[in-house]
């Protein structure tokens, strides 16, 4: 007897299209397979930058994680609005978010929030701006293990700033956090390697710290891709955020980790060009559209149509001689980036058990929210 899809929805009618949907029994999954890797609870700080609502980020607090990390003030806000107790702000904030930042330190007592520095002015501005408020804000160093986007490259030069940050009175250096990104090799041999390459001078900066007399710092570090090996490590704190949704791209690079698809941009079909194309509504406003073409989004129930034309509310796909779809017949796509394609919608309809339940507000997509 064939199995039913996993992903089909039997009231597809009642939905508009291009959509984006969330099935929440496969978050769970995602979240419970999360938990499992790692020895204890508290080496968890996922990133939302995935997700962006508060109704995801619940499921995560209900399993027991407390430490979250972000990138955006409204991303932090929506952890702070839900009674997240730990939030990293995983960005250096130049004047005008050190002042929001403070805000929402202020307007959110109950949540500890920490930020990312990289050099001594802005450290300096950010203590001068923390005391004028009457507060002391927790800082990470951000290093450069590879990315050569932000951070400092570690060596010497991460030991004095270190230092200098301890003698501000507005801010508490409190850890290193480290992002290896760069680090995509399918073959998870070849992929640990690196990454414990890249990690060693890390451990090395927080070894040769406390052997200073600085509190142990901490290790906020890697994503989803070295996942898997930073949670075999004793004492650092892991930040995936694709895991709870999951995506063509790292399914595909990633065969090591279990994770689960758990949300789709669901199509119709609104036009026959010719008698070998279909064209689909789903066009750049509606899916991540940073890669090739052919590689950004895979329909689960037409996977061998092949995209050839893309604006941005159209996709054409070449469907062949002699194929049956039909004005109005629905595609599942799985995106290949889930992450800038969750920012592309308000909202995000869930499906359970093949039903249309309820939605979750994408609300920290928007830059600002109060603060």
């Amino acid at each position: 007897m064939e199995q039913t899809p996993w992903y089909l929805i039997d009231d597809v009618a009642q939905l508009d299209t291009p959509a984006l949907v969330v099935y929440p029994d496969r978050v769970k999954q995602n979240i419970a397979y999360l938990i499992g890797a790692v020895n204890t609870l508290s080496r968890l700080r996922p990133h939302v930058k995935t997700n962006k609502s508060r109704e995801a980020t619940r499921l995560l607090l209900e399993a027991g994680i407390t430490k979250f990390k972000c990138a955006t003030i409204a991303e932090a806000e929506m952890l702070a609005m839900i009674g997240a107790p730990d939030v990293l702000l995983a960005y250096q904030p130049n004047e005008a978010k050190m002042h929001r930042f403070l805000h929402l330190i202020r307007a959110y007592p109950a949540t500890e929030f920490s930020c990312l520095v990289d050099n001594l002015t802005t450290a300096r501005q950010l203590s001068d701006l923390a005391m004028a408020v009457n507060r002391v804000v927790p800082v990470y160093i951000d290093l450069n293990v590879g990315m050569n986007r932000t951070g400092i490259v570690p060596g010497e030069d991460v030991l004095t700033l270190y230092a200098e940050m301890d003698q501000l009175p507005g801010v508490r250096p409190v850890g290193l956090h480290a992002y290896d990104g760069h680090l995509r090799d399918p073959d998870i041999a070849v992929r640990t390697t690196k990454c414990d390459a890249a990690f060693w001078p890390v451990q090395l900066l927080q070894d040769t710290l406390s052997s200073r007399g600085f509190v142990k710092p901490n290790i906020v570090i890697g994503g989803s891709l070295t996942f898997p090996i930073h949670a075999k490590r004793p004492d650092v704190e892991c930040s995936p955020g694709t895991f709870i949704y999951w995506d063509k791209g790292y399914q595909a690079i990633l065969p090591e980790q279990a994770f689960k698809p758990a949300v789709l941009v669901v199509s119709r079909v609104i036009s026959l060009p010719d008698s070998t194309k279909v064209c689909l509504d789903v066009g750049h406003k509606s899916v991540a559209a940073e890669c090739e073409l052919s590689q950004r989004i895979l329909f689960l129930n037409a996977p061998d149509v092949k995209a050839i034309g893309q604006s941005e509310e159209h996709l054409v796909v070449e469907a062949g001689v002699g194929h049956s779809y039909k004005v109005g017949d629905i595609f599942y796509g799985l995106p290949n980036h889930i992450c800038p394609t969750v920012a592309l919608y308000e909202r995000v309809n869930t499906i359970e058990n093949g039903v249309l339940t309820d939605e979750w507000l994408t609300i920290s997509r928007d830059r600002f929210i109060s603060v």
